[in-house]
């Protein structure tokens, strides 16, 4: 153990003690740190996330919150953790895919509360209790898809990294719109007129048949719910067949 309470040799978080060292009752838990760091985070991104700020949040010294949490990747980890918790897990239906669809939607809707969160979305941080509930609770509702385990962890990885990128995307259009000097409804007036004005010339065809083929211009109406279950479905949908 090196100054401060951080571990000279690589070690996991979760089989660490609440608080390193002897000495009475800690005073603080993990639940609490966890709560303040997903504050921060939450309010200000996880740029303004620090051993100082945190422990200041917890009326802790900083040097004193290092016998709970040697590094700040293990706050990270705490955090993932933390918001993993908020899944509520029903029974499996025993429609994988419709399982699935609904665990798809609680993360995207996790993810919007916590906008922080993909970019934590790593093996590195998902393995805390909640986070093993989460992947125990994925695989009972794959159950009935005939394919090894491994490429079940498979598919609920590529599951999580597809709702990660879309909530990315949903997320930088809408701080996008935050910063206009203008309205978002203006500003899509304005590509929607330029966009038909090219695909009138001609030169696109492909792409003029998809999007006047009764679809609406990207960006334009566009109901970004139905569009999820679309793409999550469609990932779906390649497995099992």
């Amino acid at each position: 153990m090196t100054a401060g309470g951080r571990p000279a040799e690589p070690e996991v978080i979760w089989s660490r003690p609440q608080r390193a060292g002897r000495g009475p009752r800690p005073a603080h838990s993990r639940e609490s740190i966890a709560a303040e760091a997903v504050r921060v985070a939450d309010a200000e991104g996880i740029e303004a996330v620090s051993m100082r700020r945190v422990a200041a949040g917890i009326g802790a010294g900083t040097m004193s919150l290092y016998n709970y949490v040697p590094r700040k990747e293990d706050l990270y980890e705490l955090m993932v953790d933390a918001v993993s918790g908020e899944y509520e897990f029903t029974p499996p239906t025993g429609d994988w895919r419709a399982d699935q669809l609904a665990l798809a939607r609680q993360t995207r809707a996790l993810m919007h509360r916590h906008p922080w969160l993909p970019r934590l979305l790593s093996p590195v941080y998902g393995f805390g209790p909640n986070a093993l509930s989460y992947l125990e609770h994925s695989l009972d509702c794959l159950a009935p898809l005939d394919v090894p385990d491994a490429e079940k962890l498979e598919l609920v990885a590529a599951i999580n990294g597809t709702v990660a990128t879309y909530v990315a995307g949903e997320l930088a259009m809408a701080e996008r719109a935050r910063t206009l000097p203008w309205t978002e409804a203006e500003e899509q007036g304005v590509r929607t007129a330029w966009l038909g004005s090219r695909l009138a010339t001609g030169e696109y065809p492909r792409l003029a048949a998809a999007l006047t083929g009764g679809g609406p211009v990207p960006g334009a109406g566009l109901d970004m719910d139905a569009v999820f279950d679309r793409s999550v479905s469609r990932l779906l949908g390649a497995w099992g067949t």
